[in-house]
Parts: C-alpha cells; sequence; structure tokens
C-alpha cells in the first residue's frame, strides 16, 4: 500500500459527489469532515460561502505559503464507466478537481501532524468553472487578514505522462472571457417566411462573421481564440424561429487583444442588427485574467524539482486554458503548475480517466517543495 493511498479513496469519494460553482454544499461538508479529524493544535478552519480555508500556524513565522485548489464540478454526463462514478446527474469532475482535491487534503494532513516553520494556507475555492470565485474569494475578509506572500496551485494535464510537472516562467494561460449573444426577431409559418424575421439564419450568418475576427483583426503572431460551442433558436422544423443564442468563449494571450475582440464582436452584432433588421444582446459572463507565473519563484519551483529526481520536469509553453487562479497571481507572486495525468480523453470530456498514480507523486513533491520552502 502506497504511503497516501487513502486519498486516493478520498478522490472516488469526492468524484461521485461533483457540485457546480457556488452550490457545492455537500463537498464542502465532506471537506470540513474530514479536516476536523486531523489534529487541531495548530490548526484554524474558516467557511467563505461554499469554499474553506484552513491556516497551519507555523512554529516561526515569517511568511505565509499559500496553496489554493478548486472544488467544483461541470455540467457534463459523466461516460467513464467508473464504478465511482458521478451521483449527481449531469455533473461530473471532469477537469480534475476531485483529483486536486486530494491532494490538498493530503499535503494538509502532513502539516497537521508536522506543525511547519512558516505558516501555511489552504485555499479550497468553490466556482472556478464559473461564475468564478478567485475574485471574491480574495476579496473576502478572511483573505484580508490571512494574506498569503506566495500562492501555488497544480492542474491535471492529460497529454503529460504519471511522473511529469511542467510550467513555465512568465505567461501559462490565456485571458478568458464567455460569450453569449441573443438575438430576437419575428416569427412565423414556414411557408411565409416573407411574413417573418428569422433568426436562424441571423445567427448563422452571425457565427460566420465571428470567425472572421481574429483571422483578420489579431496580429498572426499574437493569438486568439473565439469558439462557438452551442447555439439554441426555434421551437419546431416548420416554424421560423423567432428568437436563437449563440453561447461561446474568447481566449487571448494579451488583454490589449481581448479588449480588440470585445469591439469587433460588438460591431459584427450592430451589424446583423441592421442587416436582420433584429435586437441583439452580449453578455460577456466571467472573465478570467491571464495566468502569469511569477519568474523567479516558478524558476526556483522549477530548479527545486530537477533536483528532487522524483518527478520529470518539462519546461511548456503557454496554452489558451482558462483559471481564475490568475488573479490570485495579479495581486501575490506565485505560480500553476502542470501535473501529469496521463489520459487518453482530455479536459472536460466525459470520458477522461486520470491516472490515480499522480495523486500520491503530487502529495510527495508538494511536501517536500514545502518543506524546503521553510529552510529558504
Amino acid at each position: 500500500m502506497g504511503k497516501y493511498e487513502a486519498f486516493i479513496d478520498i478522490r472516488r469519494q469526492l468524484h461521485e459527489i461533483p457540485e457546480l460553482g457556488f452550490c457545492e454544499e455537500k463537498t464542502q461538508h465532506y471537506l470540513l469532515n474530514y479536516m476536523q479529524s486531523l489534529p487541531q493544535t495548530f490548526l484554524e478552519i474558516k467557511t467563505w460561502k461554499t469554499g474553506i480555508v484552513v491556516k497551519v500556524n507555523g512554529t516561526d513565522p515569517t511568511g505565509l505559503l499559500g496553496y489554493r485548489t478548486d472544488i467544483d464540478g461541470l455540467p457534463i454526463q459523466e461516460e467513464t464507466g467508473y464504478e465511482f462514478a458521478s451521483k449527481h446527474n449531469g455533473q461530473m469532475h471532469a477537469c480534475g478537481h476531485d483529483f486536486h482535491m486530494s491532494i490538498a487534503l493530503g499535503v494538509l494532513t502532513h502539516f497537521a501532524n508536522h506543525q511547519p516553520k512558516d505558516d501555511l494556507l489552504f485555499i479550497f475555492q468553490p466556482a472556478e468553472e464559473g461564475p468564478g470565485g478567485a475574485k471574491p474569494m480574495l476579496e473576502s475578509e478572511i483573505l484580508q487578514e490571512w494574506r498569503p506572500t506566495q500562492m501555488v496551485a497544480l492542474h491535471i494535464a492529460p497529454e503529460h505522462p504519471v511522473g511529469t510537472i511542467a510550467t513555465k516562467e512568465g505567461l501559462l494561460f490565456a485571458n478568458t472571457s464567455e460569450l453569449f449573444i441573443n438575438v430576437h426577431g419575428k416569427g412565423g409559418h414556414a411557408a411565409y417566411p416573407h411574413t417573418a424575421n428569422d433568426m436562424v439564419v441571423a445567427a448563422a450568418h452571425l457565427i460566420t462573421q465571428l470567425q472572421t475576427i481574429v483571422a483578420r483583426n489579431i496580429d498572426p503572431l499574437d493569438s486568439a481564440v473565439i469558439t462557438i460551442g452551442k447555439i439554441t433558436g426555434g421551437t419546431k422544423q416548420n416554424i421560423i424561429a423567432e428568437k436563437a443564442r449563440i453561447e461561446g468563449t474568447i481566449r487571448t494571450l494579451s488583454l490589449p487583444s481581448m479588449d480588440k475582440i470585445k469591439k469587433r464582436i460588438e460591431h459584427v452584432v450592430a451589424g446583423i442588427e441592421e442587416a436582420f433588421e433584429c435586437k441583439a444582446s452580449i453578455d460577456y459572463g466571467a472573465n478570467y485574467c491571464q495566468v502569469y507565473n511569477e519568474e523567479k519563484l516558478t524558476r526556483e519551483f522549477i530548479n527545486f524539482s530537477k533536483q528532487a529526481g522524483t518527478v520529470t520536469v518539462y519546461e511548456c509553453k503557454e496554452a489558451m486554458t482558462g483559471e481564475d487562479f490568475g488573479y490570485f497571481l495579479d495581486e501575490i507572486p506565485g505560480f500553476m503548475f502542470w501535473l501529469g495525468v496521463d489520459s487518453p480523453h482530455g479536459l472536460h470530456d466525459a470520458k477522461i480517466r486520470p491516472d490515480e498514480q499522480a495523486i500520491e507523486i503530487a502529495i510527495d513533491h508538494l511536501i517536500a517543495y514545502f518543506e524546503y520552502k521553510q529552510n529558504q
């Protein structure tokens, strides 16, 4: 039996109860029950909405090292075939937050039993997948009082083998914005199109035009993506649709490109209103800033990881992935890294099956890193 094998069981139990952002009540209850089973001598536990913050008081603190895990699931119907598959219909831990939580609990357990020199802060953050828990949590009274001097987080990476981690200095993840556009015209009978104003046709033209924005407005040496992932419109095959809605996401590697894309979207939508004599509205939903790894701390972590010899370290390229951990790094120096979990199915896939061996590897490596930081 592995040293941290119990946390594989914890991951499986958490996998069964995924909950959407700010609805993680069962998850919070499970986490609190576990935390309260630990020695409480130098722990302080506080709740914030459906999240939790745990402070481990050190023997001779000179700083407060923060570690963040996300706790919410996704609105996806699971297709893994697991015996411990989600018990919540239409909800799944398809982004690895069950892994993230079990790893955080493993590291917390170690330091609840082995008091560190410096204070440690474990942040169990809700609503990473939306509408965004990091920013309001940072603004909470708890994190104003317990303000970390450094922040660390990880994210599972299905494309990397178990036993590997990957990160880089500087920009790691993109700026992101949700995108929701509604168009409203006039419905009618399919046999009399001249008496109606078809919003399925308007939405189709809009989607086509949106796909030209990056190609013809963003510097080819920069990078940006507009993806439309969902279209809804109409009620029946022989009724002209009065309304249609498109839902998507915007990803950019620079803030100026995000601003430019949004302005172009607004111009294109105004043109659709004029061309199709309809009304349209735009909602950018949740916006996440880039994940930018502080250079010195990231380089220190990379060098430590290489010297530790327990993992293989890759220096990766930036990705178009979105993560609201960027809000922490916008105010507090730190970094995020990828944890290899070797799954043929990727993030947000209903069939994703990360390799659970990665849990023990991550717990062991993070404990070693945090102990190393105590001596700096």
